[in-house]
């Protein structure tokens, strides 16, 4: 019971997002354009989250490795929850775009 209420609240076990990166990720910053434009980790994917579901094309396999960020982790886990829903295996949040960034520049 409480791994279930761990991992509802993000309590798992620690994710390496630079390994991720190195073994082919993509990072989908959630944010809008005018927030990615001001400032984003270099070869992310912008996709707002609230144009995420009419925007999967773009995210044409379903079995690469994903990492959703935004400002806060808010929208990220919201456009995590959503891929996962539509089929996408492997979908990591990796919070906000900044803390990120410093996470996988290590």
């Amino acid at each position: 019971m409480f791994d279930t209420i761990k991992k509802l609240l993000g309590f798992g076990p620690s994710v390496n997002y630079a390994d991720l990166i190195k073994e082919g990720a993509v990072i989908v910053d959630v944010r809008s354009k005018g927030e990615y434009s001001s400032g984003h980790i270099n070869g992310s994917i912008n996709i707002p989250v609230d144009t995420l579901s009419s925007n999967l094309g773009k995210l044409k396999d379903k079995n690469k490795t994903i990492i959703t960020c935004c400002a806060s982790g808010m929208r990220s886990a919201s456009a995590k929850s959503m891929l996962k829903s539509n089929g996408y295996t492997s979908v990591y949040n990796g919070g906000g775009w900044s803390s990120l960034k410093s996470k996988i520049q290590q």
